[in-house]
């Protein structure tokens, strides 16, 4: 009775009939019940699930119960829905105007999830910008970007927010999607007089010490067999590979190897280390000239 009468109050106030000021304040309790259970859920995620798991186990909890929400909304409004449908027909045109890029970002956050363009870990990059995928949420997605070099930079840590609707508007390169591996070279100068076949082999040698390039060789196999149909990766050689080019004063030699792009910079200083230990072991006649 009391709720009854406030709500009459407030209609004589705005002139407004009662039986909104019921629904919006159902539509608020809607909301606040499944604002406590997404934090439910979120808790019992975390003491539940294994760390690893636990972001993409949250998000489907959390799609769900918006959408259980929704539905639950438009159950309290059903027998007012018609009587809305013409005020949402005018308005309908200039609110999709004004909400345009934000309803592209939400359809383009379901396709994200659904076709796995890009998950969290991935490296990718959108036009210049490069970095780790740390968050995908409805309507935008986070990167901690990298030194814009190189895709074996590391990280300069800044986060930087992208709207969904990038996946539809701009160029999205993805470096670990299906085949999680890239191509990496290194190119050394050695000298024209020098024995090309002791060189190679000392470098060969150098790369093939390498803990994680080796891991990649031993592994490239199952990847292989772990590509899914709708990226299929094919390489004939996954062996380090030393691609030699004669220059006017010296001999270049190009050393080509797999490497994970998060460890790309580590295994480069790692392997100019090897090679100027054995420079200084006169294992290897480097070129020291312009």
């Amino acid at each position: 009775m009391v709720i009854d009468n406030f709500y009459k109050y407030l209609s004589s106030v705005t002139g407004i009939d009662k039986v909104y000021f019921h629904l919006i304040i159902s539509t608020a309790l809607v909301i606040l019940i499944f604002s406590l259970l997404k934090k439910i859920a979120e808790f019992i995620i975390s003491k539940t699930v294994k760390l690893e798991k636990q972001y993409n186990v949250n998000q489907v909890v959390q799609i769900i119960l918006s959408l259980l929400g929704v539905l639950v909304i438009f159950f309290v409004w059903e027998n007012y829905v018609k009587s809305l449908i013409t005020l949402f027909s005018i308005v309908g045109a200039s609110i999709i105007v004004a909400l345009r890029e934000s309803v592209l970002s939400f359809f383009a956050g379901i396709y994200i999830k659904s076709k796995k363009v890009f998950v969290v870990g991935d490296r990718i990059q959108v036009n210049d910008i490069k970095g780790d995928v740390v968050n995908i949420s409805g309507l935008d997605f986070d990167i901690l970007e990298i030194d814009n070099s190189s895709f074996n930079g590391q990280s300069t840590g800044i986060i930087i927010s992208l709207p969904n609707s990038y996946v539809f508007t701009k160029e999205i390169k993805n470096l670990t999607k299906g085949f999680k591996y890239v191509w990496n070279e290194i190119t050394v100068k050695v000298t024209l007089d020098s024995d090309l076949v002791s060189n190679k082999k000392e470098l060969y040698k150098i790369v093939n010490s390498i803990d994680s390039v080796r891991a990649i060789i031993n592994n490239m196999k199952d990847q292989s067999n772990i590509i899914g149909t709708d990226n299929k990766v094919y390489f004939n050689k996954y062996d380090p590979i030393i691609y030699t080019e004669i220059k006017d004063n010296y001999v270049l030699l190009t050393i080509r190897y797999l490497i994970d792009p998060k460890k790309g910079r580590i295994v480069n200083s790692v392997i100019w280390n090897k090679i100027y230990e054995s420079y200084k072991d006169k294992k290897l006649k480097l070129y020291i000239g312009e």
